[in-house]
């Protein structure tokens, strides 16, 4: 009996050593690439911490900064939230409305989900790019404006109303076919059974979508709003590229000011202290959807 146990014992710490020899390289690539710059990010924010030159600690300092003597914080603050209350709404309803509209009788779905999924893996560059052809005073969306109505159109990467709506605009484009893919994909999941008897019960049309799919599929709306939640909190790559974060800093959202601190001001601990301010607003925000989806998403139990 005890030699057996001792037999076990062995096996198992045999087995514990493979495992952990398998599971190491990825464990210092979290360590390296994760764990200490997550550690160093808390250690920079509350130093005044120059990109070359000496260090000095100065506690709350940066924090207290940010929020009583930045000219540029509270713009980025606010062009954050309003691309968030813009976009996320907009990119969720469009891929779920897309989804829908593109079910099973219509032909040739395959072919137009591969067109809508497009602009997802192309390189931002390159939508950016397009974008920006179409968008200018001499651009497509001008030409014909005027060829065909008359009317000439405002100069929308120039005017910081329409420069926030054009980066909205674009991104939602460019990531409508990821939403659109998790919704097509939850909406095939639905049991033929309930469709049939909802629709013998004169659900059809509008009534059908609202009453029994939309709840069906709440839990993919709603893991849809999280993530787009997040990554519109994280926007960088559309205003910088599109737009430079102006015209002045009307499109300049929190994200690029943290860059700016940090790479072109060389103010590695405010930057730092604007990141974790971020990070503990999309903490915030998210932990309130959890709290609210009690009220509207519906699980299978």
């Amino acid at each position: 009996m005890t030699t057996t146990t001792k037999r076990r014992g062995s096996l198992a710490r045999a087995e514990a050593r493979q495992a952990l020899g398998f599971a190491s390289p990825a464990l210092v690539g979290l360590a390296l690439f994760t764990i200490v710059p997550v550690g160093l990010s808390i250690v920079m924010s509350v130093f005044d911490w120059p990109t070359f030159g000496a260090r000095t600690f100065t506690g709350l300092d940066n924090y207290a900064a940010l929020f009583t003597s930045s000219p540029d914080f509270w713009p980025a603050l606010r062009n954050s939230a309003v691309f968030t209350v813009l976009y996320v709404p907009l990119s969720v309803a469009l891929s779920l409305v897309l989804a829908i509209g593109l079910g099973p009788r219509i032909r040739g779905r395959g072919a137009l989900r591969v067109l809508f999924f497009i602009p997802v893996v192309v390189p931002m560059v390159a939508n950016v790019l397009v974008w920006k052809m179409m968008l200018q005073p001499q651009g497509l969306f001008n030409g014909i404006a005027q060829s065909w109505f008359g009317v000439t159109l405002p100069n929308f990467l120039a005017d910081p109303f329409w420069a926030m709506m054009m980066v909205v605009a674009m991104s939602v484009w460019q990531g409508l076919g990821y939403n659109m893919l998790i919704f097509s994909a939850a909406l095939e999941q639905l049991p033929d059974s309930v469709l049939e008897a909802a629709s013998i019960d004169g659900a059809r049309g509008m009534r059908l979508v609202w009453s029994v799919m939309i709840p069906m599929i709440s839990p993919a709306i709603f893991f849809a709003s999280i993530m787009t939640m997040i990554t519109s909190l994280q926007v960088f790559a559309q205003p910088q590229l599109l737009t430079g974060g102006g015209p002045g800093n009307a499109t300049k959202p929190l994200v690029m000011f943290i860059w700016e601190q940090g790479f072109t001001f060389g103010d590695l601990g405010l930057a730092a202290a604007a990141a974790w301010i971020l990070f503990a607003i999309i903490i915030l925000i998210t932990g309130a959807q959890f709290a609210a989806q009690r009220k509207w998403v519906h699980y299978e139990h």
